[in-house]
């Protein structure tokens, strides 16, 4: 097979991007032919699976609540089975910290103390092709360890050095969600899925490399909403190891129960990837935004408070961490537990001390619930974490031995969203308008992870604000001092918050307003806001190139 240059097409494989650099150790013939092979096997039924998606919406925003599913109560009632026992390397993982796959924050999580590092191709991380290319290749050069990086600040240099490879985590890659295309790569004439873009070339370059290592190819698999959705994935795994050589079972994943959908599909899905099924996490912020996006139009049974009093003590939220604790022990799977959002602020001590406590206290609940471990957003968390579990778990590497069997599966109890307490107040519609701009500018100059008032917002989050808004003025909701959340008096809020924004240099606080009103505003509801950000960044992308081009000529 012959090498690849910009929009040259070879054996029906096309890469339309403007190359960057090392892009050619990433994108060699047979990785891409290996992603091909993948994606020519699967595309059809993701297609189908991403309908099946938009028809179950219609359904639950016609009035079907969801429930444990009739047709797969055999594999429920079976106590027998069980998911593989826990590879090398993820018995223990009392602590796991998350983030983008830049060339810091690689060095930084690596050197963390945690037990696993989740490097996040999703949704900490704006897919722009170079974020994709590089981010494979920082993957690659840290089991290398050939990776390093000096910042400057200040007039002063910073150098950043992996540890000792006895003490660092181990990785585990969260490719894209279904949804996502990467169109910057097209076989047969038509996109491929970013996550079959991430898992092909991440699993390609380094399943042996890992393997060589004493460790395995792990991943993360996010925004799943139904059993069939992990079948599909399950079958990835089974051909990529055929395709490479590689013992069946030796891919683990972990998914992501941050639909509420397939929170009535916990145990089918464990099943579904039971030779390769690691544990579930409670994706909790995902979960929230897969809540309000699927009951937004029902009313005020499903109208949710401010987005900060929608904490894990909520009785939905205790029902769904519960339930998949139970799910996961049965099994013999890891339960993790959600993202501590907070961002240490070391010049703040009063706020840090605070910030901690709450870390603390969202860490203990976890862990006397039986969670296996849990995540961190921040490399200053990590200790905080690991003493919580460290003081339940002590020398065992994990609570499988808890099963959990006093949790009833209560599918009721996972939309009992009318039991929540809480309001809505200004302060929050307010916060919700400031965190979706500033999150939308951030990701569209190619930073998915951005600290907005000490907390890490990424797209989930951003996700949260802008779904409530639209949900509020869709059900005509009505704030605690009794004012009617209408689109008139949110526009207005709108543009009072934008000119607080503190504007610089080619900020791209313009586009992002258009962007979030477009998400937030319109009479339709946008499944993603990623979608029609991922479009506008694609068409600027393309000018660039002509500009490229023109100076060139």
């Amino acid at each position: 097979m012959n090498s690849f240059t910009d929009n040259c097409t070879i054996n029906g494989i096309t890469l339309t991007a403007q190359p960057i650099h090392r892009q050619n150790e990433v994108l060699t013939p047979d990785a891409l032919e290996f992603v091909a092979a993948l994606h020519r096997a699967t595309a059809e039924r993701r297609q189908e699976l991403m309908q099946a998606r938009h028809a179950r919406r219609g359904q639950i925003a016609a009035g079907q609540d969801p429930r444990f599913l009739p047709e797969t109560a055999e594999i429920r009632n079976d106590p027998n089975w069980r998911v593989a026992p826990p590879a090398p390397g993820l018995e223990d993982r009392r602590v796991e910290i998350t983030g983008p796959v830049d060339r810091k924050m690689t060095i930084n999580a690596l050197n963390s103390g945690a037990k696993v590092w989740l490097a996040d191709m999703e949704d900490s991380s704006t897919p722009t092709w170079r974020n994709v290319i590089q981010g494979q290749l920082n993957l690659t050069d840290a089991l290398e360890r050939r990776i390093d990086f000096t910042s400057t600040s200040d007039g002063r240099s910073k150098e950043y050095k992996l540890r000792a490879a006895e003490d660092l985590p181990t990785i585990v890659v969260r490719p894209r969600g279904w949804h996502l295309p990467e169109k910057h790569m097209l076989i047969d004439g038509k996109p491929v899925a970013g996550g079959v873009v991430d898992f092909g070339l991440f699993f390609f370059h380094n399943a042996r490399r890992l393997l060589a290592q004493g460790k395995g190819p792990y991943f993360y698999l996010p925004k799943i909403e139904n059993h069939l959705e992990a079948r599909l994935w399950n079958d990835i795994f089974i051909q990529a190891q055929d395709l490479l050589g590689i013992p069946q079972g030796t891919i683990r994943a972990t998914v992501l129960i941050e639909t509420i959908t397939a929170a009535f599909e916990m145990e089918e899905i464990l099943y579904e990837l039971r030779d390769h099924a690691s544990g579930l996490n409670a994706g909790r912020w995902d979960y929230i935004f897969s809540v309000i996006k699927n009951f937004r139009t029902r009313g005020p049974r499903f109208v949710l408070p401010d987005r900060a009093q929608v904490s894990m003590t909520q009785p939905f939220m205790r029902s769904y961490t519960e339930q998949l604790v139970r799910a996961c022990h049965r099994r013999g799977a890891m339960a993790i537990g959600g993202m501590a959002a907070a961002v240490p602020n070391r010049k703040d001590e009063a706020a840090n001390t605070a910030a901690f406590e709450k870390v603390r206290a969202d860490k203990t609940r976890e862990a006397g619930d039986g969670f296996d471990g849990s995540w961190v957003a921040h490399p200053d968390l990590v200790p905080v974490c690991r003493e919580v579990f460290d003081g339940v778990l002590g020398k065992r590497p994990n609570q499988l031995d808890r099963s959990r069997e006093d949790v009833t599966p209560d599918d009721r109890a996972l939309i009992d969203i009318a039991a929540t307490t809480g309001t809505i107040t200004e302060t929050g519609i307010r916060n919700n308008i400031e965190v979706g701009i500033r999150y939308i500018e951030s990701w569209l100059r190619g930073n998915g992870a951005v600290a907005i008032h000490n907390l890490m917002e990424d797209a989930a989050t951003a996700e949260i604000s802008r779904s409530q808004l639209w949900q509020w003025i869709f059900s005509r909701a009505i704030t605690d001092t009794g004012e009617l959340i209408s689109r008139e008096w949110v526009t207005d809020l709108l543009d009072e918050e934008f000119a607080r924004l503190e504007r610089f240099d080619d900020d791209r606080f313009n586009d992002a307003r258009s962007i979030f009103e477009e998400v937030t505003l319109a009479e339709e509801f946008p499944t993603f806001l990623t979608i029609p950000a991922y479009a506008r960044y694609l068409t600027e992308a393309r000018e660039e190139a002509t500009k490229e081009e023109l100076v060139a000529a």
